[in-house]
Order: structure tokens, then sequence, then C-alpha cells
């Protein structure tokens, strides 16, 4: 089924998402609902808070650039209770555009840390422990950051943030167009 996204002003995209157990209610027909939705709002990543749900469940879908990255030729995972224990603050740190589900229309350049340490389980609760480099650790960075209660744009210098304003107060007040289901505040 295919879910609305919430979007920016949805109180959920501000909480600390939870850790889950294997126990958590119909969690594999969760997973692919939120594959499902993801295929058809053409994204490379999708976090439970942004389908309204405060716990720690990621899916990421790099296979959708393997034309212009073929490392990530059928890559598509599931992260459960996934954390990010440390960034390596000796590699660089790279900027490049971003987007988010969450916030239709718009894309800012981000700067974030090339190499990352995460942890996190598999859709069969097998325990993972690694260091993740390149374009994954950046889709890892801002998919793990709706976990935490961040979006992108938390990322802005001020000087940013006040330039899209308004925009942000459009999304606010419904005032956008997206080709997948949303779910805005209703004030």
């Amino acid at each position: 089924m295919i879910l609305p996204i919430y979007i920016y002003g949805q109180p959920v995209l501000r909480k600390v998402a939870e850790d889950i157990t294997p126990e958590y209610p119909e969690l594999k027909e969760l997973i692919e609902n939120m594959w499902e939705t993801l295929d058809h709002s053409n994204g490379v990543g999708l976090a439970a808070p942004q389908i309204g749900k405060a716990i720690r469940l990621v899916v990421i879908d790099l296979n959708v650039l393997s034309e212009d990255l073929p490392e990530y030729k059928d890559f598509r995972k599931t992260y459960i209770n996934a954390h990010i224990v440390e960034v390596d603050d000796k590699s660089k740190k790279e900027t490049m555009e971003e987007g988010c589900l969450s916030l239709p229309g718009l894309s800012e350049n981000v700067t974030r840390y090339s190499r990352i340490h995460v942890k996190y389980q598999d859709e069969n609760f097998e325990e993972h422990d690694e260091w993740v480099d390149g374009y994954l650790a950046r889709v890892m960075q801002h998919e793990f950051d709706h976990l935490e209660g961040k979006m992108y744009i938390d990322h802005l210098t001020p000087f940013r943030k006040q330039i899209i304003q308004s925009k942000l107060k459009n999304l606010l007040k419904g005032k956008f167009q997206c080709s997948y289901r949303t779910k805005v505040v209703r004030k």
C-alpha cells in the first residue's frame, strides 16, 4: 500500500525515533509498504517518521542511480534501529545538493561527512557494524537524521534558512505540488 508522506510541519518529523523489536506489529507489511511508497515517490530513501511512525526504520534504494553510480547496482536495503556511531572527522566533507520527500520543491546544498561508522539491524534483525563512505554515507546521514528528529534544512546557514522561509511557510499551508500522496498539518 502506498502511504502518504508527511510534509514539513508534522510533529512526528521532529521526534527522536525509538528502537523496535522483531515483535513490532505488522513490521513485514510496514517495510513492504515503505518500499512501495518509496518506489512511487521516486526517492532514494524513506525514513519511518516520514510516514508518521516515530520508529528507527529506513529503506534506501540506490539502484535507481546505478546508471551513473554502477557500484550501487541492485542496492536496496532496509535499516532497523540504525544509529551513526561516529563520523570520520579526518575524512573530507563534501557539499552536494539534497532534496527531501518531506520538503517537496526544495533543494539546497548540504555539507556532510564523506565517511561514517554505523550500527543497524537488517530486516532479519541481524546486527551490522560498519564504516560507510561515498554517496551511501550521504544518504544514510540524510535518512538517519530523520530518526533524530532532524531534516537537511537544519544543516543550512541562518542566511540560507532565511532565504527559504517563504517556501517553508507555503509547505505549512499546503501550497505545493508533487506527484505522490502527502499529509500536511491542518490548522
